[in-house]
Formats: structure tokens, sequence, C-alpha cells
């Protein structure tokens, strides 16, 4: 049995279904998604209903995003949790206009699938995966403020500021990145560092290829290091912006 890592998604079903092929997926395999379904390209809810009939048929770890948990917040009319204006800037107009075609039954169903996303999922080899990262230096189960779970960039930004001559054990050596043999992150696109595929900084390896904007989509076998990528998506969806 394989494990593999799929980054950011946020709306790109063709993008989806392209490293599915690529990376010749069966339903013997466990997929863990980081979270970011939703908001930027146009199909945000046939990338939910793909998700939920994938979930009947194989292992999938489902891990909540920051755009996944502002939808939710969208459609419990909970708007001051988010500001609109920004987040419609930010993807989520192209997901309010798609879920205009979605029947009431449907929105319910994707309702329930947002709402049992997971925080993080740790497995039993101490690999830790979560959306974005964590601040309490005592690690996830210490963790103050959970939204930071999809929120944070400190973990991200302090690995890629990391002095390559430290080592573990040195006292001035992060303790966050001595928790867990390796943490798997989305959030941060590493087109953000003029990259395009999956970037390594300390045990920190960032999935997160830049799906949203002109960049893949990725998965990666969590043992081997092997990865696909899709076409970017903004050739995938040639008529449209994302997030750009």
């Amino acid at each position: 049995m394989r494990t593999f890592v799929i980054g950011d998604i946020h709306g790109g079903l063709l993008a989806l279904e392209q490293v599915m092929k690529r990376a010749q997926i069966t339903t013997e395999d466990t997929l863990i998604f980081l979270g970011d379904y939703v908001d930027g390209w146009s199909q945000s809810p046939q990338v939910i209903d793909y998700l939920i009939d994938l979930k009947s048929k194989q292992n999938c770890i489902c891990i909540k995003g920051n755009h996944d948990d502002l939808l939710l917040s969208w459609f419990r009319n909970e708007t001051e949790e988010i500001d609109e204006t920004s987040w419609y800037k930010h993807g989520g107009e192209a997901t309010v206009t798609a879920y205009e075609k979605v029947s009431a039954e449907t929105i319910k169903i994707h309702i329930a699938f947002l709402e049992s996303l997971e925080d993080y999922y740790l497995d039993t080899d101490n690999r830790l995966y979560i959306h974005a990262g964590f601040t309490n230096v005592n690690g996830i189960t210490y963790e103050y403020f959970p939204k930071l779970f999809f929120w944070d960039r400190t973990l991200w930004e302090t690995a890629l500021s990391l002095d390559p001559n430290l080592k573990e054990g040195d006292m001035f050596y992060p303790k966050r990145f001595t928790l867990y043999k390796e943490i798997f992150i989305g959030h941060t696109p590493v087109t953000r560092i003029g990259e395009t595929v999956p970037v390594q900084k300390a045990n920190v390896w960032n999935v997160d290829t830049g799906a949203a904007f002109k960049g893949p989509l990725t998965i990666m076998n969590v043992e081997t290091k092997e990865f696909w990528q899709s076409d970017p998506l903004s050739e995938l969806y040639f008529d449209e912006k994302g997030r750009n």
C-alpha cells in the first residue's frame, strides 16, 4: 500500500483527475489531501463531489484549508467571520458563482463534508500533515488557536529562513522542527520563491505548487518523494482567471 499527499486544489478538478491518472492511483492507496479544495477555478463543487465519492472507495484523509473554512462560514451565513470583499478577491467569487448552479440538497451534503474535515493528521511514523502550520513550541495538541492550523505561515517562513548550518540540538534550532519526523504542508505556494515543484526546508515539505495561480497541482509519494504534476491550471482553464 502506498501513501500520497496532494497539494491545494482550488477548484481545479481537471488537474486533480490528471494527477490521479498520472500517479496511477488505485483503491489500495491512501490519499492525504492538504486542504483548500475550493476558491480559484470554476469547479469547486465538482471537486468536493469527487472527494466525497473517492472517500467512499478508499482510505482518504481530508484536511481543512482556510478557503474551505471560509466557504463553510459563508454557507452558515456567518458573515461576521469573513470579509466577503477580500474573500471574493482571493477566489471566493468563483466559488459563489459555481454554487448558484448547485441544488440545496447537494449543498447540505457539501456542508457535512466541510464539517468533517480534519485539522491535521499524524501518522504512525510521526509524520504530520497539516494545511498551514502550528505555532506552539510543544506541538499540535498544545495549540491555543486552532484556526492557525489552516492560517499560519510562520512555520514555513521559519523553515525558509533557517540557517542551513544549524543542526538539531543547537540551542537556536527551532523546536517545532524537532517534534515530528516530517511535516507536509500546503497553504503558501512555492511559486512565491520561484519554484513549481515540492520544496523541502528542514523537515518541512511544501506541496502547494501554485495550482490556484499559474502552477500545476502536485501529488507526491510520502515514502519515496516521487511526485507527479498536472498541466498548469492556467492552461487547463485557459478562459478563466483563477486567483491570478
